[in-house]
């Protein structure tokens, strides 16, 4: 049996990780760091996100389409999900939390020109707004900064621990620009406290099952 939700646009969905009701779609996508780009030639159409409801069909709306308004890829933490919402015009970037058929609830507010949009994202659990290119930035709930290599990237924070993921290639013949016999990729992780101090690292790859549980493979 096919069942369809009570709004069909043909827009591809995603399972959000760490529970069984929602999925989520966004109308385009452009993302936070596009706002910039959009903003020298114009602006920004404007975008929406959506909801959809695996035990009702139905389909949810948190705003409606506004120029110069982006959303980031949401999460489930603590029975909430939430989203960042950037405004070029109102130079804002704001975490939400929501609940379907209730009001989004502002978390926090950041300047659009004091935060990284490249990047940007919100990693939980619990939920942190972070950034990273060259360096890490957590802008909340709580001020963190240091350096990263361009082989690293944050995946999540815990129990005052930033957990990293870096790749890892062995083996490259530069002379020929091929793969040795002894070529080896692989993933570490790497665990570092706030001042980005190194506290382990261990050979494995990172994934978060849909229950929300990471595992090291």
């Amino acid at each position: 049996m096919i069942k369809k939700f009570a709004e069909v646009t043909g827009r591809y969905i995603e399972k959000i990780i760490g529970q069984e009701r929602l999925a989520y779609a966004m109308s385009d996508t452009s993302d936070l760091y596009d706002l910039i780009e959009w903003a020298e030639h114009g602006g920004y159409p404007g975008s929406v996100i959506l909801f959809f409801d695996f035990e009702t069909g139905k389909v949810y709306q948190p705003f409606e389409k506004k120029r110069n308004v982006v959303y980031g890829i949401p999460v489930y933490a603590n029975g909430f999900y939430y989203f960042l919402k950037g405004d070029y015009d109102t130079k804002k970037v704001v975490l939400y939390s929501y609940i379907p058929d209730q009001d989004p609830e502002i978390i926090t507010e950041m300047n659009l020109e004091e935060v990284n949009l490249y990047n940007l994202r919100i990693v939980p659990d619990p939920v942190h707004v972070i950034s990273q290119d060259d360096t890490f930035v957590c802008y909340y709930p709580e001020k963190i900064s240091f350096a990263l290599k361009p082989e690293e990237t944050v995946t999540f924070i815990e129990e005052d621990k930033v957990y990293i993921e870096a790749w890892v290639e062995e083996g490259w013949d530069d002379v020929n620009h091929r793969a040795s016999e002894n070529y080896r990729y692989y993933h570490k992780v790497i665990v570092k406290d706030y001042l980005g101090n190194t506290l382990s690292e261990e050979t494995g790859s990172l994934y978060q099952s849909q229950d929300g549980t990471w595992w090291i493979s």
